[in-house]
């Protein structure tokens, strides 16, 4: 039932982390402040598709 997803940064578009995530429970797309390395700064990552 967990699925592989893409994380990407909002800021500077790069894909930087894979996770898995539960569809039952987390329907919705994923959001985590994680780390860019690109802008060197914690930023909102989003799931993409």
């Amino acid at each position: 039932m967990r699925e592989l997803v893409k994380l990407v940064c909002t800021e500077c578009g790069e894909e930087n982390y894979y996770t898995t995530k539960n569809k039952k429970t987390t329907p919705n797309r994923l959001e985590i402040k994680k780390y860019c390395p690109k802008t060197r700064t914690y930023t909102l990552h989003r799931e993409k598709k």
